[in-house]
């Protein structure tokens, strides 16, 4: 899914996903739903893809309360489990919040930090004293460590907030 998707585009790459993870998990149990354990299992490895294949911070999994408190949230006949259809909305409202957060990080990642670093180091090229030392930096190195200092701010960031 691209960042600039549209919204029918990305509701039918969701559906695609929503009958895939439903049939996996159902299919196992021969049921027509899913646990809350298969639920959280399916969360797990939402993150696990998200933290091996994007930029940007580690995305820590919400909690197994968080996902029950979720699981009640759009279980509609209150069974205790999500049938697709209640997994489907499930997964609209959870991948549109994941999607938003990991969208914003892609962006400060690839985009907002090497500019950044370049204009940084732009800025600082004709300072008496570092100018000398900053010219003979390659740029990608440059952009490189300013982007991994500011990887390591977000990270110390997540780690001190509630």
């Amino acid at each position: 899914m691209g960042l600039l998707e549209s919204k029918e585009s990305r509701h039918k790459h969701i559906r695609k996903i929503v009958d895939r993870v439903f049939n996996y998990f159902a299919g196992d149990s021969g049921n027509n739903y899913i646990t809350f354990q298969e639920l959280y299992t399916a969360v797990l490895l939402v993150y696990n893809d998200i933290n091996k294949h994007l930029p940007g911070p580690h995305y820590d999994p919400p909690t197994r309360e968080e996902v029950h408190d979720m699981l009640k949230t759009f279980d509609a006949n209150q069974n205790g489990v999500l049938d697709r259809e209640e997994f489907a909305s499930f997964i609209e409202s959870f991948t549109s919040k994941v999607a938003k957060r990991v969208s914003q990080n892609f962006l400060i990642f690839t985009v907002a930090a090497p500019a950044l670093a370049l204009l940084t180091k732009r800025a600082t090229e004709n300072t008496p004293g570092v100018g000398k030392v900053v010219r003979k930096i390659p740029n990608a190195v440059f952009a490189s460590v300013v982007t991994a200092f500011v990887l390591l701010l977000e990270n110390l960031n997540d780690k001190s907030s509630p």
